[in-house]
This record gives C-alpha cells, sequence and structure tokens, in this order.
C-alpha cells in the first residue's frame, strides 16, 4: 500500500513543479517583452534622435547632448538583459537535473534564443560614432574621428578592450554593407581608399566608466573612385562613408559579436576650390536625408520652407548671426527665380538642380556658389560688423 501512496505524492509534486516552471517561462517572457520595449524605447528612439541631432549640427544645426545619459540607460538595459540571461541559463541547468516532459517543453530554447537576441542587438546598436570625421575629406590631411561602445564598461568588455579598424567605402559597398545582416568579413574589407593610422585599440574610461578610442592622425593617402558608367555625377557628389569594424566576446568568451558602425556621408576632395560644392552635398544629405534611408539616398526637391532653414543654419555656423527674414525673401526669390506671394512661397519647391546644378540666370555659377561666397565673404572680412547687425542684408 506504500507505493500507490508514494507514486500519488510523487505525482503531485511533478505537477506542482511543472506549474512553477510554467510560470517561471510566463514570467520570463513578460521580463523580456518589457525589456523589448525599453530597448525600442531607447535605441530605436533616442539613440537615433541623437545620431539625428549629430548629423544636423555637422551642417549648423543644434549640437547633440551628451552622450553619457544614453549610455547610462543602456547599461541599465544590459544589466537587466545580463541577468536574465543567466537566470535562464540556471534554471535550464535544474531543467537537466530532473527532466520531465510537458506542454510547450520548447518554450525555454525559444526565451534562451530571445534573450541573446536582445543583448545582441543592443551591443551591435551601440557602437556609436561620438565624434564624426570632417564631412569634407581632403586627402593627404590629418583628420580625426573618435567611437565607443556604450555598453563596453558594463558588460566587461574593457577587461580584454577590442582593436577598432577604420577603412573607407563608397555609397555601393556602403548599401552592401547594410543589406548584409549576418556581417559577412568579406564585404567588411573592401574598400575605396587607403588610410593611415587606422587601427587603434579601444581605452576604458575608468572616472566616467566609458570605453572609447580617438584616431588623432588619420590621414586618406589616396581614394579610389567608383566607375561612373556615363552618368553625369561630379567627384564633389560622390559620397564615401568611413566603416568602423570591432570584434570581441563577453561572458569569458561564451558571446562573440562582431560590430559596425558608418559616419556620416563624406566627400573626397583633393583641390580646396572644391570645398563649396562639396558642402552643397553635404548640406542637402544632413538637413534633407531620412534617418531610415538606404546609404545614401536624398530627395531631388524639398519644401522651400526646409531649405531655407538650411541655408539659416549653415550661414549661422559661418557667422553667428542668423538671416532676417528679409534676407531669406530675398533668398527664396534668387534661387526660385521668381517672387511668389509670401503665403505660397514655403510651399515651392527647390530643386538640386536648381541649388547647384544649373547656373543662375545670365550667370555662369549656381544658387549655392552664390550664397556659399557671399558667407564666406562675411566671414573672413565683414563679421564683426554683421555680428553687430550693421549690415542690412542683400542688395540687387
Amino acid at each position: 500500500t506504500a507505493l500507490p501512496i508514494l507514486e500519488v505524492l510523487l505525482s503531485r509534486e511533478a505537477e506542482s513543479l511543472m506549474e512553477k516552471r510554467s510560470g517561471l517561462v510566463d514570467k520570463f517572457q513578460n521580463n523580456l517583452k518589457m525589456l523589448n520595449t525599453l530597448q525600442h524605447l531607447i535605441v530605436d528612439e533616442e539613440l537615433v534622435k541623437w545620431r539625428r541631432a549629430q548629423q544636423l549640427a555637422g551642417s549648423g544645426g543644434p549640437q547633440p547632448g551628451s552622450l553619457d545619459i544614453l549610455q547610462s540607460w543602456c547599461e541599465y538595459l544590459a544589466e537587466f538583459i545580463w541577468r536574465n540571461r543567466q537566470q535562464i541559463r540556471q534554471v535550464e541547468m535544474l531543467k537537466a537535473q530532473l527532466p520531465m516532459q510537458r506542454p510547450a517543453s520548447g518554450l525555454m530554447d525559444e526565451l534562451t534564443q530571445n534573450v541573446a537576441s536582445s543583448l545582441s542587438a543592443l551591443v551591435t546598436s551601440t557602437f556609436v560614432i561620438e565624434k564624426q570625421p570632417p564631412q569634407v575629406l581632403k586627402t593627404q590631411t590629418k583628420f580625426m574621428a573618435s567611437v565607443r561602445l556604450l555598453v563596453g564598461g558594463k558588460l566587461n568588455v574593457h577587461m580584454n578592450p577590442p582593436e577598432v579598424v577604420v577603412n573607407i567605402v563608397n555609397e555601393k559597398q556602403a548599401r552592401d554593407l547594410l543589406s548584409n545582416k549576418v556581417g559577412d568579413p568579406r564585404l567588411e574589407s573592401q574598400t575605396s581608399g587607403d588610410i593611415i593610422n587606422n587601427r587603434r585599440v579601444m581605452e576604458y574610461h575608468q572616472a566616467s566608466g566609458t570605453l572609447s578610442v580617438t584616431f588623432r592622425n588619420m590621414q586618406l593617402k589616396k581614394i579610389k573612385r567608383p566607375d561612373k558608367k556615363g552618368a553625369e555625377v561630379a567627384v564633389t557628389e560622390e559620397k564615401f562613408t568611413l566603416l568602423f569594424t570591432s570584434r570581441f566576446s563577453i561572458g569569458g568568451g561564451e558571446l562573440f559579436f562582431a560590430v559596425r558602425t558608418i559616419s556620416l556621408p563624406v566627400v573626397v576632395v583633393v583641390h580646396g576650390n572644391q570645398l563649396p560644392n562639396a558642402e552643397a552635398t553635404i548640406l542637402w544629405d544632413n538637413f534633407f536625408s531620412e534617418p531610415s534611408r538606404i546609404p545614401f539616398h536624398v530627395p531631388d526637391h524639398v519644401p522651400w520652407s526646409m531649405a531655407s532653414q538650411a541655408l539659416n543654419a549653415r550661414f549661422t555656423m559661418s557667422n553667428v548671426r542668423e538671416l532676417s527674414a528679409e534676407n531669406l525673401e530675398y533668398l527664396s526669390q534668387k534661387a526660385l527665380h521668381s517672387a511668389p506671394p509670401a503665403d505660397e512661397q514655403n510651399l515651392r519647391a527647390l530643386s538640386w538642380q536648381a541649388f547647384n546644378k544649373d547656373p543662375l540666370p545670365g550667370r555662369n555659377f549656381t544658387f549655392w556658389e552664390w550664397f556659399y561666397g557671399i558667407m564666406d565673404l562675411v566671414r573672413r572680412h565683414l563679421l564683426g560688423p554683421w555680428q553687430d547687425g550693421l549690415i542690412l542684408g542683400f542688395v540687387t
């Protein structure tokens, strides 16, 4: 009689254990759901906003805030995801000691995969260019850039700091890289030029808790331009990007990561006289591109309301004082070759062709070249009077 009683007791204990395991799986699923929601807010919204602000700042927009707050959010998130991963692994070990078949037995495997995917997405998306390289890049000239791994300190990557490598790639190579999610090393090894001093090991700054590296003496020695195949594209319209790559492991070698990030588009020049047209390409890209675009697509036309904001920001970047409403109205007439009513002015579209391809009527220079010449003249010779408000504006 003792044996049937024992079987009943064991059956009850087994059922209780299976219920507890099922309840634990539900809690892990809820945790991961909340963590994924939080990760979306931090990575897909706040970090994207920061990157967009950084891009606008390259052509005169307000400077982005410090990365420190974003780093603290990412670190908390990494810690929570790592804790859940460790707890799921402990449950897996306990389950292996007392295996029992139950409905939805594959849920733990799914949880393990999901938490690994969340951690991987967080690590790869928080490899960030903190200081962008100059977007007009002159060959044979030193330049700098810096990258930061926002979760590097929290995940102890700094215990064995990785090396970061920088290469320059063209627009097509950048598209191929971003469309290749598995991290094909053959694509990452493609390059469109030779950069010296392009390898450095990341450094951990204990006071700030940041893992970063600054390249202070990079230099583009040679550029290989893509075949144009009959397309009428000037060299100052060709866009390249710097590709930053690194490889490291965490958790004592448990998880391996190959991370990469690309800079804002750069235009490569060899002579100073190419600078104005190169800046036109960068201004159009920085202000009018979409964050989730395919590299490096930009619209052919933009509303004058957006174009005027871009011109005002770029002028203010050079000369401190903003353009007045009257100045901007004059610019619209110059750029659009007409004087539409005030209520229709901002609805008119400015094309790239009119901005910096076709010369102004009766002239041998474009609207942008004319605007850039005035902006540069004020910066070099009239900055004081302009800032003091002693210069009224444009005259016909």
